[in-house]
């Protein structure tokens, strides 16, 4: 049996919620300063795409479920937009977004590819972040997406596990501004997301720290498409053609 707390000694939560806030809050001015160097790298490098219009618009409903999405817009040679509906290239785009995610928190967070799963890990596998089902892919002439249902995770309260929640990286064409070149309108979107950090803390300490480095990752994400540096994929699902 418990005994009773004692009146004025702090409760378990109380004594370790400073703790934890100060690490996350440590996290994200880390993380910031990793984002300012990035930035300053895409400018460094070779610009393909302007990038402008970065947007961003992060909601909760009152049974906890999240949806945050980052928008810009992209200008860039017309068949630069037309490579990116190929398959394959929507597939490389999908793999840019993890190796970013990788090489902005310098090494800290991490993907690993298994036969029926995404894992994002801290360091190890072990120490599992997020776990999603493979990625599905919808391509149509105007638009081409990739979806990653989330399963479960350290960030997933267990109302989100092998639900309705997913990860979507979409593009759409927009009205070409000029001949040779076009407009794509790109979102990153996180739908129906139940946080553990809002489960076990709260929703304000999930905004200061989770969703924070969340919004700060995926619009320097965005910033450094203007390089059109697609890494190669993982997994090879669809190969490319004969002859590019």
């Amino acid at each position: 049996m418990t005994p009773p707390r004692q009146q004025g000694q702090p409760s378990p939560r109380a004594g370790t919620l400073p703790s934890v806030m100060r690490f996350l809050l440590a996290f994200v001015a880390l993380l910031a300063g990793t984002v300012a160097a990035a930035r300053r790298g895409a400018r460094r490098g070779e610009v393909r795409a302007v990038v402008d219009a970065i947007d961003d618009h992060t909601t909760s409903d009152a049974q906890g479920a999240v949806r945050s999405v980052q928008t810009a817009e992209v200008t860039l040679a017309q068949e630069d937009a037309d490579q990116l509906w190929k398959p394959h290239q929507l597939e490389r785009l999908a793999r840019t977004y993890w190796r970013f995610l990788t090489r902005v928190t310098l090494g800290v967070i991490r993907v690993k590819y298994e036969a029926d799963s995404r894992i994002v890990y801290v360091l190890h596998p072990a120490i599992r972040l997020l776990r999603f089902d493979v990625p599905v892919y919808t391509i149509d002439p105007q638009r081409g997406a990739v979806r990653w249902q989330i399963r479960d995770g350290l960030l997933v309260a267990s109302r989100g596990h092998s639900g309705d929640g997913y990860l979507e990286i979409a593009i759409e064409r927009r009205p070409s501004p000029s001949e040779g070149r076009a407009k794509l309108h790109i979102a990153v979107e996180v739908a129906n997301f139940y946080p553990s950090i809002s489960h076990r803390l709260s929703a304000p300490v999930y905004r200061a720290t989770q969703s924070k480095i969340h919004v700060l990752v995926t619009h320097a994400f965005l910033r450094s498409l203007s390089r059109l540096d697609l890494a190669e994929s993982r997994v090879g699902r669809f190969p490319a053609p004969a002859g590019g």
